[in-house]
């Protein structure tokens, strides 16, 4: 198959999913062309049977802000024909998905088609998509899709919760890793040992926004520093790395927490830590956490979102209610005192995530996936049948 992708190339969980599905797919002998306004960040700069598109906002200046979703339509309308490819895959609704369907109203123009799958994240439903101005164009995009994913069944229900559905089913494929990257055995720890000195190492990874509470992080880990002798290694930048600095100072523990900014290789990082803590309050998924129960680190975090769908409570981490900084100070005080436990966590938390999360079983839900839509025939928008959950809940439908 020719597989087009879309996604946010920064940093963040979505664009380091669709990069490593890529990737993957075209290991397995497809052929993949990445179209995005940047490189994605996990993206080596080449790899056999993958392109990559760059989309050219330009600038003009009746323009305060350029158009990039109607950019991205033109790019995605030449990527398709000039190389024919079978499937638009799209990471995020808005306004990937809305590009697409522009796109493919231009080919059949043009008497072309492509096939659009949409896989949903996170804030492009819980946040962005409900808000007022982006409500409708985010129910539409999902709509006009062929097929629509999410990464788990709590972002599934949401969909319904928040925007019903007509014609569409939204499949749960979750988030993958590769078992053999990280590996934490294979790793040597990048982190000087003058920095740890012989300290337990707790990790965060994420885009700093609000949604992170990164500040619960730096409070979590201050407590856990008055028992227990440890480091706090931050990985990635964004608006709320100001507020993780100022709580560090004020609670006195700046000089045991290091910043390392935005990282593209973070498995060596997970192979050193001991603990991860994930305190988000909406967490669609959470690859972070996979990627470090991979490599065999507990995940204490909050009992939020889908985490509960990736972290098994006092088996591979432990979830507490969100904003109850003491209890995840008490998970990781227990397990970083008590080694027998902590290693058997850190054995099921590695073994979990290659058993139930593996990349090869997760990319051949993918495959197959595609091959459906595009086996599939497509009805007429009269015929389809709908699928809503208003009946159970009134306020379904409602930004």
């Amino acid at each position: 198959m020719k597989i087009g992708i879309t996604c946010y190339p920064t940093y963040g969980g979505s664009g380091a999913l669709a990069t490593e599905l890529g990737i993957a797919l075209a290991e397995r002998g497809h052929e993949v062309h990445f179209i995005t306004y940047r490189q994605p960040f996990r993206l080596p700069s080449f790899l056999p049977r993958v392109w990559f598109h760059e989309v050219d906002v330009g600038r003009y200046p009746l323009f305060e802000y350029p158009p990039y979703d109607l950019a991205l339509a033109v790019r995605m309308h030449e990527v398709v024909r000039d190389h024919q490819l079978d499937i638009l895959h799209c990471h995020y609704a808005i306004p990937h998905a809305t590009s697409a369907w522009i796109a493919r109203s231009m080919l059949r123009e043009d008497g072309r088609d492509v096939k659009v799958v949409t896989t949903l994240h996170g804030t492009d439903i819980t946040i962005v998509g409900q808000e007022r101005s982006f409500y409708s164009i985010t129910k539409f995009s999902i709509e006009k899709s062929h097929a629509v994913t999410a990464v788990s069944q709590y972002l599934r229900e949401e969909t319904y919760r928040a925007f019903g559905c007509v014609g569409c089913n939204v499949e749960v494929i979750p988030n993958f890793v590769d078992p053999t990257l990280y590996d934490r055995q294979r790793h040597v720890f990048p982190i000087p040992d003058d920095v740890i000195r012989g300290r337990k190492v707790l990790m965060h990874i994420s885009n700093f926004r609000p949604v992170k509470r990164v500040r619960d992080v730096v409070a979590t880990f201050a407590n856990v520093a008055q028992q227990v002798p440890s480091v706090l290694v931050m990985v990635g930048d964004g608006p709320e790395r100001v507020e993780a600095e100022a709580e560090a100072r004020e609670r006195g523990v700046f000089d045991s927490v290091v910043f390392l900014g935005k990282i593209d290789t973070i498995a060596p990082l997970l192979a050193g830590a001991d603990l991860f803590l994930l305190t988000s309050d909406k967490e669609s998924f959470g690859l972070s956490a996979l990627e470090a129960m991979a490599s065999g680190v507990p995940v204490i975090g909050y009992d939020a979102g889908g985490l509960p769908e990736v972290v098994q409570h006092g088996v591979t981490g432990f979830l507490h209610p969100v904003g109850d900084v003491a209890a995840l100070t008490r998970s990781a005080v227990q397990l970083l005192t008590d080694e027998k436990k902590w290693r058997a966590f850190s054995t099921a938390a590695a073994e979990d995530a290659r058993t139930r999360f593996s990349e090869s079983a997760i990319v051949a839900q993918y495959e197959a996936l595609y091959e459906r839509t595009l086996a599939a025939r497509e009805l007429p928008a009269h015929m389809r049948t709908p699928v809503s959950f208003a009946a159970l809940d009134p306020s379904i439908g409602l930004p």
